[in-house]
């Protein structure tokens, strides 16, 4: 049986494979996408029914991407993020494939190609772009015994209030998704105690401009290296709502019981840290910083944007924070479920090349991976901050594809390098 041959194989269907198959496209390199589910399936399977992009429309999108039916400031919600993403396929006329799996992807013995193997037959490929993003495996850590008498689920599979057991509710994560998660199981009647740590909270709006505009004229996506000891900060940002900043202080006053770190577990007992507010304040110390930053770059460029004294005013400790508590007995506290909302891990294990350091994390420049022929894309800080985010992607995109095209020079040369008489 023949062997399907292509230059370029992508895998996954989501915001990454599709800018790669755009910029491929307008390089005339023959590629195809394989997707195992359908096209941007997270945004419809793998998050709650609320979600809306946390970032406006006119930020969160690339060149072509249609969002004509929303106001350029408007938060998009995530089934219509989807929609979007299956037009502009069909936009762009992507050779994707869905409900296709890529079950492993090795170089054959002693040639540049690689042999892919899918849940439809086998595929041979001269490049391999591994799209599939940076959210692959939740990790739930091992605080908590499975068998512990408290339902446990990840954020990934948290859809509504409604969903979960009658009873409060502890949110692990103080990120994008565990506060919005925390935030709406309290405004639907719940008790919620939230657990947090290191993050970084950002300014909805300041001075008449969104957070993503401010961090793009400093300069903050741009960055290219995470800094010492921030490798583990997550951002507290929400579009929910009409989109607010989020501050922490307020979901106490709204009773919403803040706690350290979940550190540990014992007898139907969970203990957290006691650093709550140093964590708080850090966060505190970030917000306050970029308006700093954003008030220098107003008066350096002489821009007339309204002044927001009342922005700069840090409300008053709750009592969660003045007096922490340090454990909460569960079947006393009436908590009976637990939402991790801790991330993910990276799952590449259909990927069989040299391509991954000491640590199993892929080991790239800008994406462009060890093994030659591998690519990365889609990842955290691939080539920047604003790497995983949609503009981010394209941008990221773009560099892979023209590295491609290079190389594909290369291979097509066919003169004689040796020397003339």
């Amino acid at each position: 049986m023949s062997v399907e041959k292509i230059d370029t194989l992508i895998v996954g269907g989501g915001q990454a494979g599709l800018a790669m198959s755009k910029h491929l496209s307008d390089r005339n390199i023959p590629h195809l996408i394989l997707e195992k589910n359908r096209i941007a399936e997270r945004w419809r399977s793998e998050r709650w029914d609320s979600l809306v992009a946390n970032g406006p429309a006119w930020h969160d999108r690339y060149p072509g991407l249609d969002f004509s039916k929303f106001h350029d400031d408007a938060f998009v919600p995530k089934e219509d993020f989807a929609d979007a993403f299956v037009d502009y396929a069909k936009k762009i006329d992507a050779p994707i494939r869905c409900g296709v799996e890529v079950i492993s992807a090795k170089r054959k013995k002693n040639e540049s190609t690689f042999e892919v193997k899918t849940s439809e037959g086998d595929i041979e490929a001269n490049r391999i772009v591994a799209a599939t993003g940076p959210f692959q495996k939740p990790i739930i850590p091992p605080v908590i015994p499975e068998d512990a008498d408290v339902l446990q689920i990840h954020s990934r599979d948290y859809r509504n209030p409604d969903q979960m057991p009658e009873g409060a509710v502890l949110v692990v994560g103080a990120g994008s998704s565990g506060v919005q998660i925390a935030d709406e199981l309290m405004r639907a009647g719940r008790k919620v105690y939230l657990s947090v740590g290191p993050h970084d909270r950002p300014p909805r709006r300041y001075r008449g401009r969104d957070f993503v505009w401010w961090l793009g004229v400093l300069g903050k996506w741009e960055e290219d290296t995470v800094m010492p000891g921030q490798e583990h900060v997550t951002i507290a940002v929400s579009g929910a709502y009409g989109g607010e900043t989020v501050d922490f202080r307020k979901l106490a006053e709204r009773g919403m019981t803040l706690v350290g770190r979940t550190e540990n577990y014992y007898n139907g007992v969970v203990g957290f840290s006691t650093d709550v507010a140093k964590q708080i304040k850090a966060g505190d110390e970030n917000y306050l910083s970029i308006l700093k930053a954003a008030d220098e770059y107003i008066e350096a460029n002489g821009l007339d944007l309204p002044e927001e004294p009342e922005a700069h005013i840090i409300g008053d400790d709750p009592e969660c924070l003045t007096n922490p508590i340090n454990h909460v007995d569960l079947k006393k506290e009436g908590v009976t479920s637990v939402i991790w909302s801790t991330g993910y891990a990276l799952d590449y294990s259909w990927l069989e090349v040299d391509a991954f350091d000491e640590k199993g994390q892929p080991d790239h420049r800008r994406g462009v991976s060890s093994a030659p022929g591998v690519y990365f894309l889609g990842l955290a800080w691939l080539s920047r901050r604003g790497s995983p985010f949609i503009w981010g992607v394209w941008h990221d995109a773009k560099y892979l594809a023209s590295h491609i095209e290079i190389q594909r020079g290369y291979a097509d040369y066919q003169g004689n390098a040796a020397p003339q008489e």
